[in-house]
């Protein structure tokens, strides 16, 4: 026998299945403590978002404090309900249109039609909304802040070094 024969010989099928099974095991456990830190870090990267964008907007929109209070629940709500219509829409856009049936596809378009109809409603309703806690010409500068917002976000994102890859310590 050769000094490598040892790692063609047939290894039984249990010992196979116990080391597939021992590695998932140790894969999943590296995996568990490096998941939760990705976790704790989005989480925090969106706490510091969403703290951002109140200093932003509160300033922007020169919200006196009892406005800031009725304002602030109202826009949480609206924000809230604008990223569930988002999240329905979003699995249409990711369909590969080469495998749909034509009438699959006509479903597809229908259907973001129809989610874009609801964000305009909801922007609407959201809109009476906010004048009751807002004037006009604030709502106007919401409006306007939320873009502003946005394309700070963006650029901040795109000017800010890429991070170092997280990785099992």
């Amino acid at each position: 026998m050769t000094m490598f024969a040892c790692f063609f010989a047939p290894v039984p099928r249990r010992l196979v299945l116990a080391g597939a099974l021992l590695l998932a095991a140790t894969t999943a456990q590296a995996q568990g403590p490096l998941r939760q830190r990705m976790q704790a870090a989005k989480a925090e990267r969106l706490s510091q978002l969403d703290n951002a964008r109140i200093a932003f907007f509160t300033s922007r929109l020169a919200l006196s404090q009892d406005q800031a209070q009725r304002f602030w629940p109202i826009y949480n709500e609206f924000i809230v309900r604008r990223r569930e219509l988002n999240r329905t829409g979003r699995p249409l856009k990711r369909e590969q249109i080469d495998v749909l049936t034509d009438q699959q596809i006509r479903d597809n378009i229908t259907q973001t039609y129809n989610t874009r109809q609801q964000e305009l409603n909801l922007e609407k309703d959201y809109f009476d909304k906010f004048q009751k806690v807002l004037s006009l010409r604030q709502v106007a500068q919401l409006l306007a802040a939320e873009r502003d917002f946005t394309k700070e976000v963006i650029r901040r994102v795109a000017a800010a070094p890429s991070p170092a890859p997280v990785g099992p310590e």
